[in-house]
């Protein structure tokens, strides 16, 4: 790994981090290796909106070696919602971009006295005036900046109006609507008056067995572009299995209360394809290319929705009209939000309006029902401008449902909005959701295709019936460990490769000699690092719980009348993860199993 540059934004003071080679060979890099680097820095009386928030970019030793699926790299720091560890994982080629301009990661403190952007060209850090991007969106502000460091090969990424004006789930975004979405780092970003950062360079990014990695990576590559999957993604995207989840009820429609979609068909995947798909975009050295290009009639391209985006702003809110969702999933684009949260706040905003507990006097005269999109369209830019209501909305769906006397219906976990794919569908998600480092979250472990059938034998994860209760739960920490690993290296779980050739293509890179075990444990480690971050920040067993809606069973669909027994299922993760039942610490045994001998006497000592 290349240095990592710090800068500090009120001091003007830069550095180099050299990362102890004891760190790397543990935790690889990526949100593994952030967790490592921040553990000292990430209390829980820091504010994350205060200078001293740090907010890392941080790459993994595949980043930008166009192996299978690894033009990516994580942003982490402390969650403004959550309060707790925050990472995000995004694409496109701004990583990639930063390893050959001679850094693997930045590290930002401080906050600049005026808008500023940064400027990192082969190694040379410029800190530039963001006077004529402030305020605009995140293509617009691209544009712009590249033009004015002269470089139209230069990639940047940057905030919107919402980052700026500190909505809590803003978004950082890169390329053609790659977004960092989760967490809300885009508003710690904008706390530093931060407006973007720009990357150049022509550095090679090194490997330590170049010969034998290019011949795996080309392996793996073209066993990638035959995989079913990967094949389904590319002429689907996301949404390819819209229809077959909601089939399955695994997809909530009205705020997680019904359990069936009858417009399921007409804002999926396929219908995508079949009317406004005009082309695919992929990340940096990807064979897949699951990004959406469409056109809606008015001759323009644009970034088309992912399932999570089609779902938050189709079923969720009860529009079935493709056109539509695409619009409000550009807008949130435009502004810097995350489309998973927005939509999910925005389905609180309509469900406590059915209720009666909001009221047209607390919207400004908006008519909050089912189905209508013009409203939620006026929400979207009142939660961006933090106007009226808008200013309840932008601070999400626990902090809003508090306002309005009714936190239980927050469909959220810690303070991070569950994403759309139900537990009542797909009872490993309950799991997922309730125990994931950031809050709710569906990428730090998609067990979902594990419920459908997409077992790992090679890493021992099974297959149990959708419906399967605590018999899961090591299943589920195992498939949670993997995808840690994946989150370190940094490759997109999107990438069915096989475990032997993650482990080969690692082992090249880095000049290792991993077996599939130290490949596990090192996802491992890093997952226990981040709950160790957690529990130093308040965390404890009371915060892994389900939102009520979740344990209501659905009346219709294909998951009527179940709901997981959440209870035995997090007593059976427990004893899986050798966590100490009534703190819900990791035991300082498992600390010590996992070489975290300073982790342990910090938490137990």
């Amino acid at each position: 790994m290349q240095p990592i540059l710090k800068i500090n934004l009120t001091t003007g003071k830069t550095e180099e981090f050299v990362i102890p080679k004891e760190w790397e060979r543990d935790f690889l890099g990526g949100a593994s290796l952030a967790a490592r680097i921040l553990y000292p820095f990430l209390t829980k009386e820091l504010d994350p909106l205060s200078p001293e928030s740090p907010l890392l970019f941080l790459n993994g030793p595949l980043s930008g070696t166009s192996g299978p699926t690894t033009g990516r790299f994580v942003i982490c720091g402390k969650g403004p919602a959550t309060n707790l560890w925050a990472e995000s994982n995004i694409g496109g080629f701004w990583g990639p971009e930063l390893r050959k301009a001679g850094y693997d990661g930045l590290w930002i403190t401080g906050k600049a006295k005026s808008p500023v952007y940064l400027w990192v060209e082969e190694g040379r850090l410029e800190v530039r005036s963001a006077a004529s991007v402030w305020g605009k969106d995140v293509y617009e502000a691209q544009e712009i900046i590249k033009e004015e460091v002269g470089s139209k090969n230069a990639r940047v990424a940057v905030i919107g109006e919402a980052g700026e004006r500190g909505v809590l789930y803003s978004s950082i975004c890169c390329d053609h609507g790659r977004m960092a979405g989760r967490t809300g780092l885009g508003a710690v970003m904008g706390s530093k008056t931060l407006k973007a950062i720009a990357v150049y360079g022509k550095k090679k990014i090194e490997v330590a067995n170049l010969e034998r990695y290019s011949a795996l990576r080309s392996l793996a590559n073209r066993r990638l572009k035959q995989d079913n999957v990967a094949k389904m993604f590319h002429e689907l995207g996301t949404a390819g299995g819209a229809n077959y989840n909601e089939y399955m009820g695994g997809m909530p429609a009205k705020y997680y209360h019904q359990g069936v979609f009858p417009g399921v068909d007409n804002v999926s995947g396929s219908k995508m394809a079949e009317s406004i798909l005009v082309g695919t975009s992929a990340c940096q050295g990807c064979v897949i290319a699951c990004g959406r290009v469409v056109n809606i009639g008015d001759g323009t391209k644009r970034k088309g929705p992912e399932y999570e985006t089609i779902v938050g702003f189709g079923p969720n809110l009860l529009i079935d009209d493709l056109v539509e969702v695409v619009r409000l999933g550009e807008l949130c684009d435009k502004y810097g939000m995350d489309t998973i949260s927005a939509g999910n706040t925005i389905g609180l905003a309509f469900r406590l309006f059915e209720m009666g507990r909001v009221t047209k006097q607390d919207t400004g005269g908006l008519e909050l029902t089912w189905g209508n999109f013009m409203a939620a369209r006026q929400l979207i830019h009142m939660i961006a401008r933090r106007e009226g209501i808008g200013e309840l909305l932008s601070r999400g769906s626990r902090q809003f449902g508090a306002a309005f006397d009714a936190e239980d219906e927050a469909v959220q976990v810690n303070g991070l909005e569950v994403a759309y794919h139900d537990p009542r569908g797909v009872s490993g998600m309950a799991l997922v959701y309730a125990t994931s480092p950031r809050g709710a979250c569906h990428n730090q472990s998609d067990y979902f295709l594990v419920d459908w059938g997409h077992t790992n034998e090679k890493l021992g994860i099974k297959y149990y019936d959708r419906h399967a209760q605590a018999e899961k739960a090591e299943n589920v920490a195992r498939h949670q460990n993997s995808r840690t690993f994946f989150n370190s290296v940094v490759m997109c779980i999107f990438a069915n490769v096989d475990p032997q050739m993650q482990v080969d293509l690692v082992n090249a890179a880095c000049g290792l000699e991993w077996t599939l075990e130290d490949m596990m444990r090192s996802g491992e480690r890093g997952w226990n690092i981040k709950r160790a971050i957690n529990n130093r920040m308040g965390l404890t067993r009371a915060n892994d719980k389900l939102p009520k809606a979740l344990l209501e069973p659905y009346q219709e669909g294909g998951s009527a009348g179940f709901v997981p027994d959440f209870p035995a299922l997090l007593e059976g993760y427990y004893i899986a993860r050798g966590w100490n039942l009534e703190s819900g610490k990791p035991s300082k045994e498992k600390l010590l199993e996992l070489g975290l001998q300073d982790i342990a006497k910090d938490l137990w000592d």
